[in-house]
C-alpha cells in the first residue's frame, strides 16, 4: 500500500491529475482517440500493462527464481509503480507526443495509473498460472488483438519510442 501511495504522490508532484478533468469517473473507456484515453480507470492500453506483468514474471523467473512468491509479487508492484512514474514524466510524455500518434497526450491520471498497476499485477498472476510458454503465447495473442483493434501494442509502442517509423505513425493516427 505504501508503494501505491508513493506512486500517487509522485504522480501528483509531476502535475498529473488525480481524476479526469472531464469531471467524472468511468471504469472503462474504449475510445483511444478521445481525451478520455489514459484518464479513466481502464482503457484498451490497460492490456499493454497486463503484458508488463508478463514481462515482470519472465524477468523475476530469471533473476529472482528462489524469492518467495509474495516478494516476487511485491517486486512486480514496485516495478510497475516505478514505470508509471517514469512514463508520466515530462520527458516521456513529450517523447510520446513527438514520436508517436499520441499527439495530444498529456499523461495519465493517477486513477488510470492505479488501473494500469492492477493490470500489471493481473498479468503477473496470469503468467505465473500459465507458465513461461503459455504466457509467451498469450503475450503474442494480445499483441495481435491490440494491433488489429487500436493499431498499437506494447511492442509497437517500444519501437515508436526508440525508433519512430513515419508510416506506422500515419497508420495509427485517429481519423
Amino acid at each position: 500500500m505504501v508503494v501505491v501511495l508513493l506512486m500517487i504522490v509522485l504522480l501528483r508532484v509531476q502535475g498529473r491529475l488525480l481524476l479526469c478533468a472531464c469531471g467524472y469517473l468511468e471504469i472503462w473507456t474504449s475510445d483511444t482517440c478521445s481525451s478520455n484515453n489514459s484518464q479513466q480507470l481502464f482503457d484498451p492500453y490497460s492490456l499493454t500493462h497486463v503484458l508488463h506483468g508478463f514481462i515482470f514474471f519472465w524477468l523475476i523467473a530469471i533473476f529472482f527464481r528462489r524469492t518467495a512468491p509474495g516478494w516476487q509479487l511485491w517486486l512486480a508492484l514496485l516495478l510497475e509503480s516505478a514505470w508509471e512514474v517514469f512514463e508520466n514524466s515530462s520527458f516521456v510524455i513529450e517523447r510520446y507526443r513527438t514520436a508517436t500518434a499520441a499527439l495530444g497526450y498529456t499523461g495519465d491520471t493517477a486513477v488510470n495509473s492505479i488501473g494500469d498497476l492492477v493490470c500489471a499485477l493481473i498479468g503477473f498472476w496470469i503468467a505465473r498460472r500459465v507458465g513461461v510458454r503459455g504466457s509467451i503465447l498469450l503475450f503474442l495473442l494480445v499483441e495481435v488483438v491490440l494491433l488489429l483493434w487500436i493499431h498499437d501494442s506494447l511492442l509497437l509502442q517500444m519501437l515508436m519510442l526508440i525508433r519512430p517509423v513515419e508510416a506506422i505513425k500515419s497508420w495509427q493516427l485517429c481519423a
